[in-house]
């Protein structure tokens, strides 16, 4: 396998998140569209895997790229769900929005970090 570039794979996930988030704002626009069936984009590491890479713990402090640090949470009662007269359900659609913000700053983040350790250590 061949070096895996942080700044390409991050570009990767930032243009994977401008459509994913491109996908949700279509759903909601179409809300009440009859008979609107609400599209999602393949996950990012399902599309790293097909591209030969993926997630792996090198070291035993390391998060593991099995879902570690996320919950699933249960649907719990008291919702209020809006009737649309399509297949789209707001409230999800705004969760898998707030889901691409988070990753979005994390992404932009983890960029910023390793292109101040670059750019100390050029300097040093």
């Amino acid at each position: 396998m061949s070096g895996i570039y942080l700044f390409d794979l991050a570009s990767m996930q930032a243009r994977h998140l401008g459509v994913r988030q491109a996908t949700i704002a279509g759903n909601v626009a179409n809300a009440n569209t009859p008979d609107y069936k609400a599209r999602d984009v393949t996950p990012f590491a399902q599309v790293l895997a097909r591209a030969g890479y993926e997630m792996a713990q090198t070291a035993s402090a390391h998060v593991d790229g099995a879902g570690a640090g996320t919950r699933v949470q249960e649907a719990r009662d008291g919702w209020d769900v809006l009737e649309t007269a399509s297949a789209v359900t707001l409230e999800q659609e705004l969760l898998k929005a707030g889901t691409v913000a988070r990753e979005h700053s994390l992404n932009t983040g983890i960029v910023k970090a390793f292109d101040r350790m670059l750019k100390l250590a050029v300097k040093g």
